[in-house]
């Protein structure tokens, strides 16, 4: 079977020209992601605020859009969502800062906005407590994914390329935080699953263009190295494009179709794989250079690696 490539063969395209100026450029976005977080903070959903959430029921197919429609009107931000039978709907309202008295008022708000029409299943209240263990767990979760693949790479190819990698994912996801920062776009649970979810494709994408730099290092003793990590680009380039290209397809189409209740993943997603793929040409391949990887470190043999030179 013949093989589309996207890009003509023997594309040479100058990568490593505007590395210093990439490397630069990002520096000047993390810091100021790391500022917008530090001024203003995000908009913690109430996953991670606390907040109301009650469960109804229609007598017939549920029509989200008028029920949404009803509750608008009261700016409590409540979110709406299908589950299990057509007729059966989550409504999720952000925990008011007036203690408890607020919290039963609201309810009773948002039952005399929907009337008598729905069947009310279950009411509860995430307490300040609770979303805090999830704000906990969920930055554990995205330093440990990261962890993870650092020790991953380093021992899959060198200490170089683990740093390298692992660098382009801590730039990945502080600019995806501060975005969300800069916006104010509702950052919840469902955004750490995007952020994970980024992490991975990127690290994915990293690992090719890793493998094809160590295959070009074992094939190309004498190159030099800027050349040769534009070479191993150039060589990826095909499929990076296919692969970036058909997820967008997929993750613009839940962004337009799927409705605000995943819009922020979908979000989330569309803007993590265009910094991804960024990152791994700009940030994890350049950084190569500035560690000083040494051919010694890249076996002669059979993908086995050995540690590199010190």
């Amino acid at each position: 079977m013949r093989l589309v490539n996207f890009v003509p063969i023997g594309t040479r395209i100058d990568f490593m020209r505007f590395r210093r100026y990439a490397l630069m450029f990002s520096a000047v976005m993390c810091a100021l992601s790391i500022a917008l977080f530090a001024v203003r903070g995000l908009n913690f959903g109430i996953d991670f605020r606390g907040g109301i959430l009650i469960e109804v029921r229609t007598q017939g197919p549920a029509d989200i859009g008028a029920l949404r429609g009803k509750l608008e009107g009261l700016g409590l931000g409540a979110q709406l969502q299908g589950f299990g039978a057509d007729t059966d709907v989550l409504i999720r309202i952000q925990r008011q800062d007036e203690g408890e008295g607020a919290q039963e008022a609201v309810v009773k708000r948002v039952r005399d906005a929907l009337g008598s029409g729905v069947e009310y299943r279950r009411v509860e209240s995430v307490g300040p407590k609770v979303s805090g263990e999830l704000i906990e767990a969920g930055t554990e979760a995205v330093i440990l994914a990261l962890l993870a693949m650092l020790i991953y790479i380093w021992f899959r190819f060198e200490w170089q390329f683990g740093v390298g990698g692992v660098v382009a994912l801590a730039h990945d996801v502080i600019l995806t935080i501060g975005v969300f920062a800069a916006l104010g776009l509702e950052f919840n649970l469902t955004t750490v699953a995007a952020i994970l979810t980024i992490a991975g494709y990127s690290i994915n994408d990293t690992v090719v263009v890793y493998d094809r730099v160590r295959e070009n290092l074992r094939k190309y003793k004498t190159m030099p190295l800027d050349d040769l990590l534009n070479l191993s680009l150039n060589e990826t380039l095909s499929r990076t494009i296919l692969t970036s290209g058909t997820t967008l397809i997929a993750v613009f189409s839940l962004y337009i179709f799927g409705g605000p209740v995943i819009s922020g993943f979908s979000f989330a997603m569309i803007w993590g794989i265009c910094v991804g793929t960024y990152s791994s040409i700009y940030i994890a391949t350049p950084l190569l250079i500035h560690m000083n990887l040494r051919r010694s470190g890249v076996a002669e043999d059979g993908g086995e690696t050995r540690t590199a030179e010190s």
